[in-house]
């Protein structure tokens, strides 16, 4: 199978069912996020995460493809493919609370970085953060499913207590955000 089709150099893609968008839609922005997403969690993957940071990171990278399968196809597409679901919503929420049972509950807001896998996780975050905005966006031209809105919330929750998570496994000290008075 080539890796180059030629069928995009007009600017248009297809979805999943054959619909052709072109690539400047919100649709494809969206899952678009979602891999950018996905390619620095695999970066964060790179800098050495704790046994447990890697074992949730793997699913998570696993859960993003679907997830990208999932806003690639229009809802009223019979096409078969694998969604989203409120249990990969509810592993996130799990996860959460298992490392947050190790960490210090928060006080106060803290500055992004860390140890390199800590930052990375970070900026993850934020990438998941932009990834929702343009979603949520996106579900005001096309229908798009509740649980992947939802699953990309919770996600950002997420990568936050791991970043946290990850820096504390690391010994890494976080540093707390003090707002000039």
């Amino acid at each position: 199978m080539k890796i180059y089709t030629k069928k995009g150099d007009s600017g248009n893609t297809s979805l999943f069912g054959g619909q052709r968008v072109s690539k400047s839609s919100k649709r494809i922005d969206s899952y678009g996020t979602v891999d950018e997403l996905n390619s620095i969690l695999g970066m964060a993957t790179s800098f050495g995460l704790s046994e447990k940071g890697a074992e949730l990171l793997e699913t998570v990278q696993q859960q993003l493809f679907v997830l990208g399968a999932d806003l690639a196809t229009p809802q009223t597409k019979k096409v078969r493919i694998n969604r989203i679901e409120e249990s990969e919503v509810e592993y996130l929420e799990n996860a959460i609370d298992k490392m947050e049972e190790t960490l210090e509950p928060l006080k106060n807001f803290i500055l992004p970085g860390g140890a390199q896998a800590g930052a990375t996780l970070h900026f993850a975050r934020t990438v998941c953060r932009r990834a929702e905005r343009i979603t949520v966006e996106c579900r005001h031209e096309e229908e798009i499913s509740e649980v992947a809105i939802m699953y990309i919330n919770r996600l950002s929750d997420f990568l936050f207590v791991l970043a946290r998570y990850e820096n504390s496994q690391a010994g890494t000290e976080e540093k707390t955000w003090i707002p000039e008075n």
